[in-house]
């Protein structure tokens, strides 16, 4: 297994710029961090994955991932940036040549943003064969009505992923026929037949709910085949799990330093409180489950960047991550008792934003559905 020592150090680089306050500032202020992605796109790493004929560098989802790892590592939320990544996968790997002439180039300059992706209905939730937004072909259009939630980054994003039903569920073979993917110019969509409303949250997560009214599309916003979106789609949220594990594999590891540090300095009763055994074992047992879940998150990018059916450890690799980085954040929270809560520390704000990952992008309970329908071969319990 490679260690990437290159792109580790180039990112950490990058991240010595944008430091603590910083963030805790963004957070404090419910805000954005544009300038940080402006910095990580123009450095050349939200465009690591895009073939090097089109202006990107030809990497794979394993450098994608040591990206994002390293900007949780250095106390970022990579969160704000990693939409791009896995939202790229699907236009490289199913667009046609037109579109990807025309958007990779621009999407590896900066001159245009792909964060967002439509896929999650209120109704539906990860049912998402039961998803109830249309896209009706009419002449050379198609016309988009239904509604999305909990659809990220659309405020600061140019384009958006878009997931719809073509073929009524009653007309097809199978419940994953029928639905198409369509690259959405959010400049021309919003205001015309798009709504946005935003949804505050405990995170600084920018997140929203979606109305269509009579959006029309081109027809050359069709990504591929007309009624094969579900499975082009699996391709980009197996990219989005495995790069989720090593988002939390890089806030767990900041979590267990930031405890491994504050228990070494801390004294109390004459004595580092690090010496205790009380204290210095959860510290121990974070570690060890970060870095077996790691082990996890290097199988699924292996499998991925292979070519090969990568959705059992990208499931699972998201499944350990989620649970080792939420564990280890306890323990820091714990190790640093009251001062866990001040702002000062980062621990509350870094504690909130690695919970969001036993919910998002798919709850711990689904993946467990998977493993034991798919690879344990127990009845499907939905």
């Amino acid at each position: 297994m490679e260690d990437y020592d290159d792109i580790r150090q180039g990112v950490r680089a990058l991240c010595t710029r944008y430091d603590a306050a910083y963030w805790r500032k963004v957070d404090e202020a419910r805000g954005f961090p544009d300038d940080f992605v402006r910095a990580l796109t123009e450095a050349g790493w939200l465009s690591a994955m895009i073939p090097a004929e089109y202006g990107g560098s030809g990497l794979g989802l394993s450098e994608a991932s040591v990206i994002l790892e390293e900007v949780n590592r250095c106390g970022g939320n990579s969160g704000t940036v990693h939409g791009q990544m896995y939202n790229l996968f699907t236009l490289v790997r199913h667009g046609s040549v037109a579109q990807k002439e025309y958007f990779l180039p621009r999407l590896a300059s900066g001159e245009l943003r792909l964060q967002s992706m439509g896929v999650t209905e209120p109704t539906t939730g990860t049912d998402t064969t039961k998803i109830k937004t249309t896209a009706v072909r009419r002449g050379d259009r198609y016309v988009v009505n239904g509604q999305k939630v909990w659809i990220s980054r659309v405020q600061h994003s140019d384009l958006m992923i878009l997931l719809a039903r073509t073929t009524p569920l009653a007309e097809v073979a199978k419940k994953t026929e029928g639905m198409s993917i369509f690259l959405v110019d959010l400049r021309e969509a919003i205001g015309r037949g798009m709504d946005v409303r935003p949804i505050p949250n405990m995170v600084n997560h920018e997140t929203n709910e979606l109305f269509f009214d009579n959006l029309e599309l081109p027809a050359d916003s069709l990504i591929g085949e007309e009624g094969k979106g579900f499975r082009y789609i699996l391709d980009g949220l197996n990219a989005e799990r495995t790069l989720i594990a090593a988002e939390c594999i890089g806030d767990g590891r900041w979590f267990v330093e930031r405890a491994r540090d504050y228990a070494s300095e801390r004294q109390v009763f004459g004595r580092p409180i690090g010496q205790n055994q009380g204290v210095q074992f959860p510290i121990a047992e974070a570690h060890i489950e970060v870095e077996a879940a790691d082990l996890m998150r290097w199988r699924a990018c292996r499998e991925y960047d292979a070519g090969e059916n990568a959705g059992a450890s990208a499931n699972m690799a998201k499944y350990l991550a989620a649970k080792a980085s939420w564990e280890a954040a306890n323990t820091c929270l714990q190790t640093h008792g009251g001062f866990g809560f001040a702002c000062e520390y980062d621990v509350e704000r870094k504690f909130r934003e690695t919970r969001l990952y036993q919910v998002a992008p798919i709850s711990t309970n689904l993946i467990l559905s998977y493993v034991a329908e798919h690879l344990l071969g127990l009845p499907r319990s939905f």
